[in-house]
């Protein structure tokens, strides 16, 4: 439902990354849900950066093998997979959602839809784990079994975790900034919903001693792309991504952290 229809009754704020989504919705169980499972990132009162209705349908009128596909014609998007099927015009910041009530469906939406409202100001989603430190946030970046977790669920008393699976980085006039998710991976954990300047990346390697060693840029960027969260097909937003990608390394030092899956690797991060 776009501009001129009516409107569900609920209305979920979701502020994540300082970019408000409203999600509205007729079920009053499923904005519940909704509440509980994004508890820490429920902004009531809040203006929304972009608002979504959503219908619930039957899963057994959804195709569940279905793979994600992401089009966009004319400016606008669509995003479909096999539990949900979702429309967003970015030029009103208003869109339609029509999944199951699957939380996962709501879940791989709001992700979607944050890339592309990051896309166009230089920030991203990245596979990483993260976490603020000494007022800086540490992004530990890594395909599935590269050690996101592990690192996240290593860190001491005075690392605030900001995600072990998914990290929010936005470009700022002051610099980039990671901002805490409620994107979850194995510790199933919420991060905290505060922020902090990026201070370093890490890219991630489980080896048979702890080092950090520096990455020169070609290869840093080409790590960070390989991470970076991206739906879009297009050659526009894929030139797009190179150049933020390239932004971002000029500005963040990257390096290689080779780690044993023990504590003390945290005596060298700092």
């Amino acid at each position: 439902m776009l501009p001129g229809s009516a409107l569900p009754a609920i209305q979920v704020i979701l502020d994540i990354g300082d970019l408000p989504i409203g999600l509205r919705t007729a079920d009053s169980g499923f904005a519940g849900m909704l509440q509980a499972r994004y508890a820490g990132f429920v902004t009531p009162g809040v203006r929304p950066a972009a608002e979504f209705d959503i219908e619930l349908v039957s899963p057994e009128t959804m195709s569940p093998d279905d793979d994600l596909r992401v089009t966009t014609v004319a400016g606008r998007w669509t995003f479909e997979r096999g539990d949900f099927r979702a429309e967003f015009d970015p030029a009103v910041r208003r869109g339609h959602i029509r999944q199951s009530a699957s939380p996962y469906a709501i879940d791989s939406v709001l992700r979607i839809v944050h890339t592309l409202l990051l896309a166009g100001t230089g920030g991203f989603l990245l596979h990483a784990a993260s976490g603020m430190r000494n007022g800086r946030a540490l992004l530990f970046a890594g395909q599935s079994g590269a050690g996101k977790t592990t690192i996240a669920s290593l860190a001491p008393n005075d690392v605030t975790l900001f995600s072990d699976e998914v990290s929010y980085v936005r470009r700022l006039p002051e610099g980039y900034r990671s901002y805490g998710t409620p994107f979850t991976g194995e510790l199933a954990k919420p991060g905290a919903n505060r922020s902090a300047p990026v201070g370093a990346l890490y890219l991630l390697v489980k080896g048979g001693a702890n080092r950090i060693e520096p990455v020169g840029p070609a290869e840093a960027v080409r790590r960070l792309l390989e991470n970076i969260l991206f739906f879009a097909r297009e050659s526009s937003p894929v030139v797009q991504l190179l150049q933020t990608a390239c932004e971002f390394v000029s500005q963040v030092s990257v390096y290689r952290l080779t780690f044993l899956p023990d504590a003390r690797v945290w005596e060298m991060i700092v």
